[in-house]
């Protein structure tokens, strides 16, 4: 279940007493033993080892297999991996459950694989669901509208003109209108573009084309039904399920929405699966700075956080939206788009508003969490992250700047100078068609700049990977792949992405574990195998140091613990026979 962060004097106070336990040699034994295993456990001072022992869901001893056996009592059941490797459990920095769940449940186009597809998919939404409401759904990619990934309303109107229609791009930045969904919105030539917001219009006419990007979404979402308590609810068991199956037990819910009283319907339903006892996994929340206002929204924020932090929903992290996405031209940019005049994207919050935010948060003892993609958004949150450790001094405050789709060389280096963890998507690097369209955006020069994951370890700074699921696949051994080789995972024919910003496999492995436990504000509790901490473990079918790197993305979850217990796999199914 999720908890509120560890002290350090209390991690010590645990290693301490597993430490007597160690040494008392049968006085107390071990609930559970996994022993002739190869244990990587990311710890510096002891990286290798044999066998674990767990008692009341921690871990009590980390060795070789002789010294854990002497915590091997009478009730103590011990499996013999048969020198399987085990990991610490993932973490995962950036997540959308409720996202990510609706975009499964009401009508899902993530398997179109052409526009034809996603107007069979949705024409059959239209009639699973009678009446004339709204057929919302998600999950449509940028690629298949090249060259800007902007699509039209005539391809939706070919499946209906008299139900509003409206599809989210799997990125959850534009929305696909039909001209019924236009018309009922009362989108017309003559609307004004919302602030941090645009109607995408056909140059010659001036007429919406049916794409709204950012902030102009808002101006349909009214049309758009909520999800239900139970709904978010079920969204939450969903990626825990889902979550475990891949060795995850630690995420960041990446933009939680609340209100100026404290209450948030996100954080509610942690609370109901917590106390169902099915929250197999350790959870923070990161609140939504709103953009569309200023610092008047900081009590309100900071009422919703010691609200859920009372709850025992880890609540420390503020998310900040600070500028879009390349291909639509909404990133904020230092230097125009090709081809383009002046344009550079408009950042989505001003700089000065920025810095007294990032700096309140810090002074608060919160996190700021910063989406940027463009160099320009990567800079200005540098910059704010920079004021706030002047103003406020050295704060064991753990900021981190999300995408990063181009970082400038001349920023790279603050990373490690700020203290601020670099989050990248690492699969993102593989996505070769969403690729093309943002170095057709930008120019081949600002392309030699994309996710420079290994500049920025290189100059200092550190890693930890977020896929921001369901935008992209949540596997962390296919990151780990593409982190490395930056390209296809599986393919050791496909055409890396600058290969040179790939990292080594133990950074990779780090920056899905302790690192991702670390921004989460989990690290004194999990994300490495040490005594002391929670028993969050994965047990593999391959040995990943022992194996060709493309085949890293084909090994697999065989169980993973959370608090010592399986929540995904059977400890008999992977037992050594008897010898």
């Amino acid at each position: 279940m999720s908890k509120p962060v560890v002290s350090a004097a209390l991690v010590a106070a645990l290693a301490l007493s597993a430490s007597a336990v160690a040494q008392a040699k049968g006085k107390v034994s071990a609930d559970l033993i996994l022993t002739n295993a190869r244990v990587y456990t990311v710890e510096d001072k002891q990286p290798w080892a044999e066998a674990v022992a767990i008692k009341d869901g921690k871990i009590v001893a980390v060795g070789s297999s002789a010294s854990v056996g002497k915590l091997r009592g009478a009730s103590t059941r011990t499996v013999d991996l048969g020198g399987r490797l085990v990991l610490p459990a993932f973490g995962d920095a950036h997540v959308h459950p409720l996202f990510g769940a609706l975009s499964r449940s009401r009508c899902p186009l993530q398997d179109g694989k052409t526009i034809e597809d996603y107007q069979a998919l949705i024409a059959k939404c239209v009639a699973a669901v009678p009446g004339d409401g709204a057929v919302y759904g998600i999950g449509w990619s940028d690629a298949l509208f090249p060259p800007n990934g902007i699509p039209r309303k005539e391809l939706l109107d070919k499946v209906s003109t008299t139900r509003p229609l409206i599809f989210e791009s799997t990125g959850g930045h534009t929305y696909w209108l039909n001209s019924k969904a236009l018309e009922v919105a009362k989108i017309t030539r003559d609307t004004k573009d919302p602030p941090n917001g645009t109607i995408d219009r056909d140059p010659a006419t001036g007429e919406p084309v049916g794409s709204l990007q950012e902030a102009a979404m808002d101006l349909v979402k009214p049309m758009i039904p909520p999800p239900s308590a139970t709904e978010i609810q079920n969204s939450i068991l969903y990626v825990a399920d889902h979550f475990n199956s891949l060795g995850i037990v630690s995420w960041n819910d990446a933009g939680v929405e609340y209100d100026d009283n404290g209450g948030s319907p996100m954080v509610d339903a942690y609370k109901a699966v917590l106390d169902a006892g099915k929250l197999t996994s350790h959870v923070a929340v990161s609140l939504k700075w709103k953009n569309e206002r200023g610092m008047d929204q900081l009590p309100g924020l900071l009422r919703a956080a010691e609200r859920a932090n009372s709850l025992g929903i880890s609540t420390h992290t503020v998310k900040f939206y600070v500028d879009g996405v390349i291909p639509q031209k909404t990133a904020y940019m230092l230097a125009p788009y090709e081809n383009s005049g002046d344009e550079r994207g408009t950042p989505q919050i001003a700089p000065e508003v920025l810095k007294q935010a990032v700096t309140a948060v810090d002074g608060h003892g919160m996190h700021a969490f910063l989406h940027a993609i463009g160099d320009g958004g990567v800079r200005i949150s540098l910059d704010a992250i920079e004021a706030a450790r002047k103003a406020n001094g050295a704060k064991p405050t753990h900021h981190m700047i999300t995408h990063m789709n181009v970082v400038d060389p001349a920023d790279q280096p603050r990373f490690g100078k700020l203290s601020t963890f670099a989050q990248f998507q690492p699969t993102w690097a593989s996505w070769y068609d969403y690729m093309d369209l943002t170095v057709a955006a930008i120019g081949p020069k600002r392309a030699e700049y994309i996710y420079p994951a290994g500049s920025i370890v290189r100059a200092g700074g550190k890693l930890a990977y977020g896929a921001d699921w369901p935008v992209g696949g949540a596997n962390p051994l296919e990151g780990i792949e593409v982190a490395i080789t930056r390209r296809t995972a599986g393919d050791p024919n496909a055409k890396p992405l600058l290969p040179a910003e790939g990292v080594s496999l133990k950074e990779a492995i780090a920056s899905h574990t302790i690192n991702v436990a670390y921004v989460n504000g989990f690290d004194a509790v999990t994300g490495s195998i040490k005594t002391g901490k929670s028993a969050d473990l994965v047990v593999l079918d391959k040995d990943i140091f022992n194996l060709p790197v493309y085949e890293i993305s084909k090994t697999k979850v065989l169980v993973t613990l959370f608090e010592g217990k399986p929540v995904f796999g059977d400890l008999a199914t992977v037992q050594a026979p008897a010898r």
